[in-house]
Order: structure tokens, then C-alpha cells, then sequence
């Protein structure tokens, strides 16, 4: 709870990734990684219930083992390639509220491919929604490459060009740019019904060293998050 006010974190897991088979579960140093996930949710100061939205039975039981709530299994027709992660939140909201009949304001969401994120990543998103006045929050991590220096795009022609205007000479002189690094999202419930998306006109940023953002897509980016992990372990 914050301020009186019920957080609930929902994490998505769906049963069909690509890049890396069965990688919501694939072991990381011991653990699976949708329990890296869990457990900084639980650990959270202010968040009061963590549930799972799977479509698998496999992943369903082993979240069930780190003590996250499994009310229900995600419709197959909520888990394909097409469907977005709104839709998915949206089902999880439904049920708490027409199914559970519980009330709460603040919903946090956790992707499990992000696991390098501390606890306090997670309670400083919460705080910010509430010291920007914002609608929600979205991480970030600055991008390696910025749209005003070093990015370009084709014309029909194929001629290239910028794909922001500027007269930038190095990359530090061009206004930073960040990208979104799948972590941590935060919304107030209410606001999130309305806007039925994850970026509107009242979104603010909270910004994550490159370090904590590893996105988990391929098995690089598995082995990366591997050895980054392995480090903060061995120097704790």
C-alpha cells in the first residue's frame, strides 16, 4: 500500500516465446527466471498483491512455488503473437474487480525478461506517480544510438536523411534520447482504462542505468544478463 492506496503488480508470462524457448522458466544461476521477478515484487514496499497472467500450466506451477497468485489461467486467445500487453491488463483488472471485488488504485506491471532491476527501481516508479502527479510511469535507459546524430532513414528515392532535424556535431552536443527498457510500468488504474495505451500526453520517465535494463529477447541477451548477474552476486 502507498498513501492508502491498494498497488496491485501484474506479470505477464505468456507460454510461447521464440527468441529463447521456455525462457520464462529457463534456469538463471539457480533460479527460474520468472522468479527473479516475483521475488523483487514481494519484496516491494508498497505493492500488496503479485499475480501471474500465463497461459501455461508448466510456467503457472512454478510461480505458484515462489508464492505469486495464480487466480486464473489467461484465454488462449489473450496469449498469441498479436495480442498486446493492454489487452492483457485489462483481463487481470477485470477479474480482480468483477471476479475478486477488490478495490485498488495503483497497478504496477513487471516483465520477467528484465530481471537485473533492484527493489528500489520498482518502489522509486510508485513514488514518482505520485511526486509528478503523472498518470503512469514507464523506465527507461538511455539509447545507444540518438535520431538526432547518428540514426537515419530512406526516402522513396532511397536518399538518406536524419530522422530528427539537427545541426548536432557530436552525440553528447544532441538532445538525450531514451528507450523504453521493458522493466517496470506503473499506472493509475483509472487512468489506464481511459487512455487504453502505454504512452499518453501525462507519462513520465523514470530513467535506469544500462546495467539494470537488459531486455532478455535472444540467448545473447540471456547470457549477458548471466554474467551481469553473476557480478553483482560475487561482489555482494
Amino acid at each position: 500500500m502507498y498513501k492508502n492506496v491498494n498497488v496491485v503488480c501484474i506479470i505477464p508470462a505468456r507460454g510461447g516465446s521464440k527468441g529463447v524457448p521456455k525462457k520464462n522458466i529457463k534456469d538463471l544461476l539457480g533460479k527460474p527466471l520468472i522468479a527473479y521477478s516475483i521475488d523483487q515484487a514481494k519484496q516491494s514496499k508498497y505493492i500488496d498483491r503479485v499475480l501471474i497472467s500465463t497461459d501455461n500450466e508448466e510456467i503457472a506451477a512454478v510461480a505458484r512455488k515462489y508464492n505469486a497468485e495464480l487466480p486464473f489461467i489467461r484465454p488462449h486467445d489473450l496469449a498469441t503473437d498479436t495480442i498486446g500487453v493492454i489487452e492483457v491488463l485489462y483481463h487481470a483488472i477485470d477479474w480482480l474487480e468483477n471476479k475478486d471485488n477488490y478495490s485498488f488504485e495503483i497497478l504496477v506491471m513487471l516483465h520477467t525478461t528484465t530481471p537485473l532491476r533492484t527493489i528500489e527501481d520498482i518502489d522509486n516508479s510508485i513514488e514518482l506517480l505520485f511526486s509528478t502527479g503523472a498518470d503512469n510511469i514507464v523506465s527507461v535507459t538511455e539509447a545507444y544510438r540518438n535520431p538526432y546524430f547518428n540514426m537515419v532513414e530512406l526516402a522513396v528515392d532511397s536518399k538518406a536523411k536524419l530522422v530528427k532535424e539537427g545541426n548536432f556535431v557530436t552525440r553528447q552536443s544532441a538532445p538525450p534520447v531514451y528507450d523504453m527498457n521493458a522493466s517496470i510500468y506503473v499506472w493509475r488504474k483509472e487512468k489506464l482504462k481511459q487512455n487504453k495505451k502505454v504512452l499518453g500526453a501525462n507519462t513520465y520517465a523514470y530513467v535506469m542505468p544500462k546495467e539494470r535494463s537488459v531486455d532478455i529477447d535472444y540467448p545473447l541477451d540471456f547470457k549477458i544478463v548471466e554474467m551481469l548477474l553473476r557480478e553483482k552476486l560475487n561482489a555482494s
